[in-house]
């Protein structure tokens, strides 16, 4: 049981007043000025929060019974009409500049992989920060984006045939990274001179070494080489005549090549080079959103707390791996040798965002003078902005700029963006922050925004540093919007439909023609097979060609290979072309509103009972640990065993299917429960290895437990959940396990 203590006229949960007087007076800030600053924003703006959610709940009523009346595929013309003459659709400003300024080049002006990590884990958030930097060699030994049949498979020790693979692909890379020609050349009897300015191979290489100022790679072939271009070299480790490393940089990123002719690979490498590091996770997302588990002030607190240590840069966290403990703590930055001596620093840290709440929840942290739970949203604004204080007034080490970073999702239109705008100018005021330090991240994953992009940009023109789709919970937000009008398509199909590829280019399209490079990044969303990296190189690099300058990625692994993908290609001169062919494309709206629905044979017996187990196990899944465990974001294993991260926007996908489907009769009430108890035997089983699990249906096999409730409650009463959501399901039976497991 959470107790409460006064302040101003709030009741203020003790785990979150502890936090914040404790994050006061290191800061000098007055508290009962500050208490009565947030009893203002709270009664000031928490009816205005509830507005904006009346009116979605308005639109979507309006929206319910046009679909009843007109059901099927929706006339486009008439179509949107309807959507203009109910508000839903706004007029697109004629002009939107985006000015925001004192934004970090991670996200105004480079290009590479982010990270999104739960908060409330401590350890994942260390992981996150810390692979802003990752070794090549490591990722691709590890994981299956080198092949593990046959010769190369890994093995129980050290695979040679395997490294040399990984060496390979490794050279390849440096090749395009940091591309040879020969300078000079020696004659040995008859043979040639090498051509001076020939192209030349990092696999031919035997040393390298700094002279005068420059790269020299000493080739097998009885050559000299240097970059091809000067400029790629900036700096190194150790000595001229025998460097430890050598930094490059390609397409704004860096590389670093290490040397050790002691070490394990570096002593049977011809130039002693051990591994090849790169700039990998240029940026992160702290997450206290959708992947986190987190349902009263005690969660919060958490959260909070791990923020103000990564702000602060003292967050640490103790680790047990092979039988030995350590601390993990956050890297320092890395410093080199400059080609012409002088040093040069790079961070050594992933750039943070945090992820606050959307404007639907209401939250116990702070209880308003009528003893009334609080938006969730509003007290994250106010309490992770307390926490940043520390990077703010202090050295500036996670944005080097005067900027806090908060990612807002789950926004609806322009009025919401307005508001999240006005919300953050407030705490500002409230902290003495300069205006504008806040920044925001729009998520665009909701299909209001998407529609009218252009004008929530316009919302927040001075604060936006962010804008990414997010393909399950636009297609969760998709399917509920349209619930009535019929059923929709199988999750795969939706992926090929016309409306996801309208939503995936206008984002990229719209956040160019406002203004946004030189502002903020334009992302691209998840990764979601952790362990088949092998497929995701072949894949991700279609985010980066789509002309996106970040894409979320599952793992530090993940993102040391993504960067791969950065080198590869330019991601801005990417984004030049596709803005210059989208220019041809005169109506991506049309596209954007054509709601996905099946066809008359799209929906045959055996696609509609694979469909029902592939999402009842999938449900059943994650919701069992989330209920029971906490636990937000997991790789959970599907129907065939294979790994797939989870977290409530994969849960509100195949929940809102399964709600359409039995609100068409595609399957019914008896089958959506035939499927779950089936289902649970799987889920059961996928988690035996685990000694905190807890049956889906008890011992006796018969006895649904909170989690199996929340599962089968999320797909009967989805269609009357406001916009689809899980999270007031989720956080009602999550609380009550607390309150069990407590008890």
């Amino acid at each position: 049981m959470i107790s409460y203590a006064s302040r101003a006229d709030l009741s203020v949960a003790d785990p979150i007043l502890a936090f914040a007087e404790e994050s006061l007076d290191r800061h000098g800030i007055d508290a009962e000025a500050f208490w009565a600053g947030v009893s203002a924003i709270v009664h000031e703006l928490s009816p205005r929060n509830a507005r904006l959610l009346q009116t979605r709940d308005e639109l979507q009523a309006r929206i319910d019974a046009h679909h009843r009346a007109h059901p099927g595929v929706p006339d486009p013309e008439a179509y949107r009409a309807f959507l203009t003459e109910i508000g839903y659709l706004r007029p697109a400003p004629e002009a939107v500049r985006v000015t925001t300024a004192d934004v970090a080049p991670e996200i105004a002006t480079l290009a590479g992989p982010q990270l999104v990590v739960p908060i409330l884990n401590a350890r994942f958030a260390l992981n996150a920060v810390n692979a802003r930097w990752g070794s090549l060699y490591d990722a691709l030994y590890g994981t299956d984006a080198i092949p593990q049949e046959g010769a190369l498979a890994p093995g129980t020790g050290y695979n040679a045939e395997r490294g040399a693979a990984v060496i390979a692909r490794g050279r390849e890379l440096l090749d395009t990274i940091a591309p040879l020609v020969v300078r000079e050349g020696i004659t040995i009897g008859a043979d040639p001179v090498p051509a001076e300015n020939a192209p030349a191979s990092h696999a031919d290489a035997t040393g390298y070494t700094v002279v005068d100022g420059e790269l020299r790679v000493e080739l097998s072939g009885l050559a000299a080489a240097g970059l091809a271009d000067p400029a790629g070299f900036v700096g190194y480790t150790g000595t001229a005549d025998a460097p430890n490393s050598l930094l490059l940089v390609h397409h704004g990123i860096h590389a670093e090549i290490v040397i050790d002719p002691a070490g394990s690979i570096g002593s049977r490498d011809a130039a002693g080079v051990q591994d090849i590091v790169l700039e990998a996770a240029l940026t992160t997302i702290m997450d206290l959103e959708d992947s986190v588990a987190a349902v009263d002030a005690e969660d919060k607190a958490l959260g909070y707390r791990n923020w103000r240590g990564l702000m602060a840069g003292t967050l640490t966290e103790q680790v047990t791996k092979g039988g030995a403990s350590f601390t993990r703590s956050m890297a320092p930055d890395r410093r080199y040798t400059g080609p012409s001596g002088g040093e040069v620093t790079l961070p050594g840290r992933s750039v943070l965002f945090v992820r606050n709440v959307g404007h639907l929840m209401l939250g116990d942290s702070i209880l308003d003078r009528d003893g009334a739970e609080t938006p969730e949203g509003i007290v994250d604004a106010i309490m992770t902005a307390l926490g940043s204080l520390d990077d703010l007034r202090g050295a500036l080490a996670n944005s080097r700029t005067p900027s806090m970073y908060i990612v807002k999702p789950k926004m609806h239109g322009p009025d919401e963006a307005a508001f999240t705008a006005e919300l953050f100018g407030r705490v500002e005021e409230l902290l003495g922050l300069p205006l504008g330090t806040l920044k925001i991240g729009i998520m665009d994953e909701e299909r209001r925004t998407s529609a009218n992009l252009a004008a929530s940009i316009a919302a927040a023109a001075d604060r936006v540093a962010f804008i990414n789709t997010g393909f399950l919970d636009r297609t969760g937000d998709e399917i509920h919007t349209s619930m009535h009008a019929g059923p929709f398509l199988p999750k795969a199909a939706i992926r090929t439909a016309p409306w996801l590829g309208a939503y995936e280019a206008r984002n990229v399209t719209t956040g160019v023609a406002c203004g946004l490079d030189g502002h903020a990044q334009i992302g691209k969303g998840m990764w979601a097979m952790p362990d088949l990296m092998g497929a995701m190189l072949e894949q991700k690099i279609g985010h980066v060609r789509a002309g996106a300058s970040t894409a979320w990625v599952p793992s530090p692994t993940a993102a040391t290979l993504h960067a791969i993908h950065y080198h590869l290609v330019d991601a801005f001169a990417a984004r030049a072309e596709v803005t210059a062919a989208a220019a041809a494309d005169s109506d991506s709206l049309a596209e954007l509103l054509r709601v996905p629905l099946a066809g008359a044979d799209d929906l045959d017996p055996a696609t509609v009972a694979a469909e029902l187990e592939n999402s009842a196990q999938s449900i059943l899944g994650y919701v069992v640990r989330w209920i029971d465990q906490g636990v937000g974001c997991s790789k959970v294993p599907d129907i065939h065993d294979v790994g797939l991260m989870e977290d409530r926007a994969t849960l509100r996908i195949s929940a809102q299917l399964l709600a359409n489907w039995l609100l068409h009769g595609v399957i019914t009430e008896a089958e959506i429960d035939a499927a779950l108890v089936r289902c649970a035997a799987v889920v059961d089983r996928q988690n035996a290895a685990d000694p905190a699990y807890e049956l889906l249906l008890g011992a006796d096999g018969a006895t649904p437990g909170l989690a199996f409730t929340a599962a089968r409650r999320l797909i009967i009463e989805g269609g009357a959940q406001p916009s689809g959501y899980t999270e007031p399901l989720l956080h009602e039976l999550r609380r009550a396990k607390k309150a069990e497991q407590a008890a």
